[in-house]
Parts: structure tokens; sequence; C-alpha cells
């Protein structure tokens, strides 16, 4: 794939264009209200059957919360299906004190995050995560504002603090229930390619980018 190709090379870029013409965010605003307003109707007893099999098979809470950086360094608290036995609580030393070298000129390319190892998948949880159901409750976060369908992953507070300028573009869209890098499969264990993947889309952000990205979504469902 040609755009999948050229990545490495045009993201990685000193210099480049984020700024989009104020019509194109106002379009890719006004369909992200439209069509989460239209899923969120069409999902409602989805919503409905998913809580009430949490609530009576694995117990409160029903949504696990959890603090992530959105556009412009704003933090919100992203709710999604709990899908776990005991919310798992990523430790929060990230990284490490003292700060060692790999972290001070920003996030370094590969790292780990280590979550409570008491936690476990639920029966619920499986099948959630099996058709990313447990995602449902952000189309709440798109249309209020916090997030978008498509952008780049809503990351860690404690991850986005250690940003270096260049790591620091990604934040300025809103984070996506999908993205191009998530469809590419790149999170925090390879993070250098999860920001060349996510600055390629700001660049490159359109209407048919993001038309594409979301039934690229879908077909990996499938």
């Amino acid at each position: 794939m040609a755009i999948q190709h050229n990545v490495n090379t045009r993201s990685s870029a000193r210099t480049m264009m984020y700024d989009k013409p104020i019509y194109s965010l106002m379009i890719k605003r006004v369909l992200d209200i439209v069509i989460s307003l239209i899923l969120i109707i069409l999902c409602l007893p989805l919503f409905l059957i998913i809580s009430y099999r949490i609530y009576t098979r694995e117990g409160k809470p029903v949504f696990y919360r959890e603090v992530r950086m959105g556009k412009h360094n704003q933090p919100f608290i992203m709710r999604t299906f709990r899908t776990k036995t005991v919310p798992s609580q990523v430790i929060r030393s990230l990284p490490p004190l003292p700060v060692p070298d790999a972290w001070k000129n920003g996030v370094p390319s590969k790292f780990t995050l280590k979550s409570n190892s008491y936690t476990t998948i639920t029966p619920t949880g499986e099948f959630l995560l099996k058709f990313k159901l447990h995602k449902l409750p952000l189309l709440f976060h798109v249309l209020k504002g916090d997030m978008s369908l498509v952008g780049p992953q809503a990351e860690l507070i404690e991850v986005a603090k250690y940003y270096n300028e260049h790591q620091n573009k990604r934040l300025e869209l809103k984070p996506g229930i999908t993205g191009y890098a998530q469809i590419h499969n790149l999170y925090n264990d390879n993070h250098r390619q999860k920001v060349l993947y996510d600055l390629y889309y700001i660049r490159n952000y359109s209407l048919r980018f993001d038309v594409k990205i979301i039934f690229q979504s879908i077909k990996k469902l499938i």
C-alpha cells in the first residue's frame, strides 16, 4: 500500500504542516456528532444487555474508568465496559524514578506497561474484547467532544507528560475510537512507529481517509 510505504520517510520530516482548514475540522465534528448519535440510538439495547450482564455476572463496576490525554494536552476520564475481574491498574511509576536517560528526551521507542497480575479477563470480557464491544461507551465521548470516531489513540497521562516536541504533535487532533496506527496494530510496545503513523494521519487527514480507516477497522472484526 503506497500510503503505508511512505509513512516512515514522510512523517519523519522535521517541518510539517498540521494546520487544517477550519471547515475540514467542522465537517469532521458534525459527522462525529451525527454518526455517534445514530450509533448510540441503534446500539442502546446492546448497551443495556452488556451492562446488565456485567452487573449480574461480574458485579460492579460496569465501566472501567481511566484518565487519558486528549487534544492539546487536555485530560479526560475515558470509560469503557469493564473486561477484568478487578479494574486493571497500570503501575503509576512510568517512567521509573529517577527518570532514566531513555525518557529524558521523550518517550522511548519501546516500553512495557505492567498491569495488576491478580486480574483476569472475565467470560463477558473475553467476548467484548473479541468484537471490540468494550469500546461502545466511547461513542458517548465522541458525542460529547472528548474524542472523534477516527484519530490517534488516547494516550496515558503518565506517558504523554514525557512527550518531546515531535511526539506532542500527535495531540493536535482529538483521540479516536479507531485510527491509522490502530488498524496497523501499533501501540506503545512500538511507540516510535505509532507516533509516525499518527503524525502521518494528522498531516494527511481527509474525509476519504477516515472512511478508509473505518472500513479497514470493520474488516479486522469480521
